[in-house]
């Protein structure tokens, strides 16, 4: 969620979300779809339910190295913000660089997600239905903590993960509708609008390149995870 910048100030459009972020958003944002969809149907939708599960694991620990080593708007010491900050944002009185990237606001959503969705996806690897499936995780722990992790994963952290996604949905249409602000069109083609002198992040070839790189490896990572104890699909 992020704000933009005051009418009365020069503007230009910077590249603020490199190809690799957006990339990382929309696939997120379609799996965690497919996620919900397959969990509802269950029965052998539960095949695609792993599989998107190991799609979501390798994103998110792409966004954690992309936090560090991507794009200037995309890393995390970007919308880290301090609790002042947060609250001179909230009365109004931010500072111009709080709408190029994410707000203070809006970095709450971020962290809250990302944390969400990984306590989901460790759970998931940890459940058992005691039918058909289960975690490649769950031989590795005791059956008190495949018990729980079931629990949280069919349960709270299920109800969390919608609650923050309708929240987010909200937000936007918030933005849209009472503030005339488009927050979506940045994240398809990357640009927004900022005052001169902004730092656009960089998305170049050799960006893209290495972000291909870490996608690999991190997708090589959530097989491997997925071979730990579960069959391969």
């Amino acid at each position: 969620m992020t704000s933009a910048p005051t009418p009365s100030q020069p503007q230009q459009l910077v590249r603020v979300w490199d190809l690799p972020t957006r990339l990382f958003h929309w696939t997120l944002a379609a799996s965690v779809v497919g996620l919900v969809v397959t969990a509802k149907v269950g029965g052998n939708a539960m095949v695609w339910h792993f599989r998107l599960g190991y799609v979501v694991l390798a994103l998110l620990v792409f966004r954690l190295v992309w936090g560090l080593v991507g794009g200037r708007w995309s890393r995390f010491g970007a919308f880290l913000y301090s609790p002042a900050r947060l609250l001179r944002y909230l009365r109004g009185t931010g500072t111009p660089e709080d709408a190029v990237g994410h707000s203070p606001l809006g970095a709450l959503s971020v962290f809250g997600l990302l944390a969400v969705l990984l306590a989901q996806v460790g759970t998931g690897l940890l459940s058992d239905d005691e039918i058909a499936f289960a975690g490649p995780l769950t031989r590795f722990v005791s059956n008190a903590v495949v018990s729980t992790a079931t629990t949280y994963h069919k349960d709270l952290g299920q109800f969390l993960v919608l609650g923050l996604v309708a929240l987010h949905v909200l937000a936007i249409m918030f933005y849209a509708v009472a503030r005339k602000q488009r927050l979506v069109p940045a994240m398809w083609h990357g640009h927004k609008p900022a005052a001169p002198g902004t730092p656009a992040a960089r998305d170049d070839i050799a960006t893209r390149l290495a972000a291909l790189g870490v996608g690999l490896l991190c997708g090589a990572l959530a097989w491997w995870v997925s071979t730990l104890g579960a069959p391969a699909f």
